[in-house]
């Protein structure tokens, strides 16, 4: 197991790099997408066990919708992109064009939340690709909408062990026009020896 704890300033900086380049590209298709500007934060960048994460995504009985996919390629794993219920409810009604409320989502807004979930993992991973100088594949999104708590479970259940690390990403978008800041997090658990040769290739790298 790698020891995250170990991570230098410099080395944390060169996540939040890649991050921010993934952020932005992530931007640029939403902003294609919705048709209207849109400013992003800088990225917060952290390294957790799988078991605290549930810190990140809000209390465990709060709604929450989950894409998870898995990472094929150079590198193999998984992800899981989280958007809260307000910040999905304000994607659907951006990109659908009507009233988005409640506790559920019905098929239009599930495939609309995929596709963003596939945007969002797409671009941080392509960013992720270009400095590593790999090939990374997501496959085919699934999406979960579920108390927070049970979210998660279903990540361990699919992820592995919780107590395997997880590069954890949190940005917030601000879409020009609307009012509600949409704020995700994208979680990317590599498999151990692909966790490995991204940090080996971190510390090269700086």
């Amino acid at each position: 197991m790698v020891d995250t704890g170990t991570l230098s300033d410099l080395e944390r900086d060169a996540l939040r790099e890649v991050a921010n380049i993934g952020a932005g590209h992530a931007a640029t298709a939403l902003s294609q997408m919705t048709g209207r500007r849109i400013m992003i934060s800088v990225p917060e960048v952290s390294v957790r066990r799988l078991e605290d994460v549930a810190l990140l995504v809000g209390p465990p009985d709060t709604i929450i919708a989950g894409v998870l996919m898995h990472v094929m390629g150079d590198l193999t794993g998984r992800t899981l992109v989280v958007l809260g219920q307000d910040s999905a409810h304000a994607l659907c009604e951006l990109l659908l064009r009507k009233p988005s409320t409640g506790p559920t989502f019905d098929a239009m807004q599930q495939s609309t939340i995929k596709e963003t979930g596939n945007i969002l993992c797409s671009a941080y991973m392509n960013a992720l690709s270009d400095f590593l100088g790999m090939m990374l594949v997501p496959s085919v999104p699934a999406l979960v909408v579920d108390l927070a708590g049970a979210v998660l479970t279903t990540a361990y259940l699919n992820f592995g062990h919780d107590r395997d690390a997880v590069i954890c990403v949190e940005t917030t978008f601000r879409i020009e026009g609307s009012e509600q800041a949409l704020t995700g997090q994208f979680l990317l658990m590599p498999d151990p020896p692909s966790l490995k040769v991204i940090f080996d290739s971190i510390r090269v790298a700086r």
